[in-house]
Formats: C-alpha cells, sequence, structure tokens
C-alpha cells in the first residue's frame, strides 16, 4: 500500500470512529484531505464497506433517528439522505423502520413552536402548515394535525 494511500484510509478511519458517513459524504472528505487518485480512494471505499466500517444503511438509521429528535419530517429526512448519496431504497427502508408517529411529531413540533390552541384564522393556519411543510411533513398529516382537537 502507498504512503498517501496509507495515509488516507488513517483519516478515513478517524472519520468513521467520530461519527457514521455515507459513502458519498466519506468521499468528498476524503478528496478534500488526501492525495488520492479515484481508482485508490473507490479500493479504499470498497473496503471499508467489506470490513462493515462503512455502512449507508447503519448510516441512514441514524440519520433518521437523529432528525426525527429534531422534529424533521419524511419528506425532508429523505431528501436530505438523497442529498447525503443514500439510495432511495435505503432510505424509504430507514423511514420504515423508524416507527414513528408522523403526525403525533408534526404535532408536537406545531405546539412547541406555536402553542398549544389550534388557530381558527385561515392565515394562521396556513403559516404554521407552511412551518410544518418547511420541516418535511407530508400535506395529509400537516391538514391532520390540525384536524384533531387537543385534550383539555
Amino acid at each position: 500500500m502507498a504512503e498517501g494511500a496509507h495515509d488516507c484510509e488513517v483519516v478515513a478511519v478517524r472519520l468513521l470512529a467520530n461519527r457514521e458517513h455515507s459513502r458519498r459524504e466519506l468521499a468528498q472528505k476524503l478528496r478534500q484531505r488526501c492525495d488520492c487518485d479515484t481508482d485508490g480512494l473507490n479500493a479504499l471505499l470498497d473496503r471499508l464497506q467489506a470490513l462493515d466500517y462503512l455502512n449507508d444503511a447503519r448510516y441512514a438509521g441514524m440519520f433518521v433517528r437523529s432528525s426525527i429528535v429534531r422534529g424533521r419530517g419524511p419528506q425532508r429526512i429523505a431528501y436530505e439522505l438523497r442529498d447525503r448519496g443514500v439510495d432511495d431504497a435505503i432510505a424509504a427502508q430507514a423511514l420504515a423502520e423508524a416507527d414513528v408517529d408522523w403526525q403525533a411529531l408534526a404535532g408536537e413540533q406545531r405546539e412547541k413552536k406555536f402553542g398549544r390552541v389550534i388557530p381558527a384564522d385561515y392565515k394562521e393556519r396556513a403559516r404554521q402548515s407552511r412551518f410544518l411543510a418547511g420541516r418535511g411533513f407530508y400535506t395529509d398529516t400537516i391538514k391532520a394535525v390540525f384536524q384533531r382537537r387537543p385534550e383539555n
């Protein structure tokens, strides 16, 4: 193994020890930090995947869990995973395994931002709906949040 490739592998393992990365994320970081040709980089990434140090499915699961804690909806999570190079099928599987009530999460986010009272005013409902849409919740979920009645 060439010295540059070894240095690149050390950097890759250090990055993966800090947190999970998608293959694309790790490749981008290694291109910035290491002097490694494309073939060498791909060989290194393949080796890390074979050793299960690099695993897009595990990364997607971690990303979904942390995004849910941050109050993000399924649309935004899927988009951000796609943006990080995770295959759509892997992202869909991670979202399906999340076992989360998206309507309850959207309701919690709405209540946290705007308070418990669901507004009767159309303009205010539209504003709150835009907020939830920006968080990545589907339109059906948002509508359901405004139809439910909070417990007194």
